[in-house]
């Protein structure tokens, strides 16, 4: 099995700006965070050494599928030029005790769509909604199988059908998979924070409005592992990060 490793660079520079959209808390609990102060944490993932190609999936026990779908190769492995991994969550997994942050009134969508859940990975809050809509015209369900979570299992037989379901407690990650078409996996990454991100293709992310202070990180990725770090995010500086997994 292909074994994560982790080499990590810290650096900060000062004046970053705190971002519009930054989850305060509403109900702090013995901490405050002050907009003002707040950081940001940028980085890239890359993978060392070669990955596995991708593989072409075969969609012929559903017609519509071997239609509609744009896309039959395998996400395992999304790596860029430069080597960046893309599909990497990362979020901060300690540091952030004695903060509360309210649940987002906007949802997060899991569309299935070219017979392949969009998006892959992603992250989502504890107590927000997800919709999770079919945008293909042929039977889907989602078989959510969560570890600390409720479990469910809904069909979705007709295009355009949607229905919503929240998540209680933060687990990373939760699994997605579809009983009618075996291929189709997705994950998502459950916290009580606003403070995670997902690598692009070039392996790059950002988490921004961070209170100033020391946090873990880790990273996650649904072939390689995890991989943390500790860093530290000084008043209105930027810190640096970068995450390397390895292919044996």
């Amino acid at each position: 099995m292909a074994l994560p490793i982790i080499f990590i660079t810290t650096a900060a520079c000062g004046g970053s700006e705190s971002p519009a959209d930054l989850d305060v808390p509403a109900e702090p609990a013995g901490r405050t965070i002050d907009p003002t102060t707040v950081g940001n944490i940028v980085g890239t993932i890359t993978l060392e050494g070669m990955p596995p190609e991708p593989e072409n999936i075969r969609m012929n026990s559903d017609p519509v599928c071997a239609d509609e779908a744009s896309n039959t190769e395998t996400e395992y492995y999304i790596v860029g030029d430069n080597g960046g991994l893309g599909n990497v969550f990362v979020y901060v997994k300690a540091g952030l005790e004695g903060l509360n942050f309210p649940a987002p009134t906007t949802a997060v969508t899991l569309n299935q769509d070219g017979c392949r859940y969009q998006p892959h990975v992603f992250g989502i809050r504890v107590d927000q909604t997800l919709e999770i809509l079919n945008s293909d015209p042929t039977l889907h369900n989602i078989h959510a199988t969560p570890a600390s979570n409720q479990e469910f299992n809904m069909g979705q037989p007709i295009e355009g059908m949607r229905f919503e379901r929240t998540f209680s407690t933060p687990e990373v990650m939760v699994p997605f998979k579809c009983d009618v078409h075996g291929w189709m996996n997705a994950y998502a990454g459950v916290l009580d924070h606003p403070y995670f991100a997902v690598t692009g293709p070039d392996g790059s992310f950002e988490i921004s409005g961070l209170p100033p202070g020391e946090y873990i990180v880790e990273a996650w990725h649904e072939m390689l592992g995890t991989a943390e770090s500790n860093t530290s995010v000084a008043e209105s500086a930027t810190a640096e990060l970068a995450f390397t997994f390895e292919t044996n």
